[in-house]
């Protein structure tokens, strides 16, 4: 699987790089910005531009590419280089920590319809099945992995040490453990397939639809507080130009919002 990531990271690599001498070529070219570059996760997210924002903004004369990603390091990057126009694919705690970790001038334009993170079984049918010694994959990422310990935590499968913030909440803040799981950090995007390996998985919706998994399947859904809905990001800089009210416009249309209710079902709207 290792070998398999950094194959992948070096050809996206090699992918970004094209992609952002495209970019510094057209934004010199085409000072008017009518094309737009869309970036997001491979998935539901991807398909919300797809079906509910492109066509809108196709009608009012934008050429929209949308670009896929099956990690959440490369949109960020991608974005603040130049490559992308806008991604779709992050919350607002995730944003804020990885520009100010990276140095990235990157701000949020409006939350979209977002689902939520679960726990889904296939070795299990209900979480009372749980036993001592018990194996749960979860997301390694900082933002994603504190939002698993939440729900650990409110199932009484784990407890935090006095004091700690569970919204920035890692494996080191447990305190107890009484059935001493086995927690087993992964990328995101791994973690459907680590279903037929443990006894629970915590999956990002995005990745759980992507692969498959219906939200009702899963044996615990996340209420989604409003600061764990995801995005829509851009430039710092290019907060005020046209392109990005028209893309905050087309989410908010009747369109978008219909789109959301034929296709999107589970779904938690801002």
């Amino acid at each position: 699987m290792k070998v398999f990531y950094h194959a992948w990271s070096r050809l996206a690599a090699v992918a970004l790089g094209a992609l952002v001498a495209l970019s510094l070529t057209a934004h010199a070219a085409d000072p008017d910005k009518k094309e737009i570059r869309f970036g997001a996760t491979a998935g539901p997210y991807a398909d919300q531009i797809r079906y509910g924002i492109k066509p809108q903004l196709e009608k009012e004369g934008y050429k929209v590419t949308i670009v896929e990603f099956s990690d959440y390091v490369q949109p960020n990057l991608a974005l603040a280089d130049g490559a992308l126009d806008a991604n779709a694919f992050q919350n607002e705690i995730y944003l804020k920590r990885f520009s100010a970790d990276h140095k990235l001038a990157l701000s949020e334009v409006l939350k979209v319809p977002t689902a939520p993170i679960g726990l889904y079984s296939h070795k299990h049918k209900r979480l009372d099945e749980l036993k001592d010694g018990a194996s749960v994959s979860l997301p390694n990422d900082v933002t994603n992995q504190a939002r698993a310990i939440i729900l650990l935590q409110q199932l009484g499968w784990v407890t935090l040490k006095a004091g700690i913030n569970p919204v920035k909440s890692s494996e080191r803040d447990i305190d107890a453990n009484p059935h001493k799981l086995k927690l087993l950090p992964l990328e995101a995007a791994q973690l459907p397939r680590s279903l037929d390996d443990v006894d629970y998985a915590f999956v990002n919706g995005n990745f759980a639809l992507a692969s498959g998994l219906k939200l009702k399947d899963a044996l615990l859904l996340e209420k989604i507080p409003p600061y764990y809905l995801n995005l829509v990001a851009v430039r710092t800089a290019d907060l005020n130009k046209p392109y990005v009210k028209d893309i905050a416009n087309a989410y908010r249309s009747a369109e978008f919002n219909r789109v959301i209710d034929e296709r999107f079902t589970g779904f938690l709207k801002p």
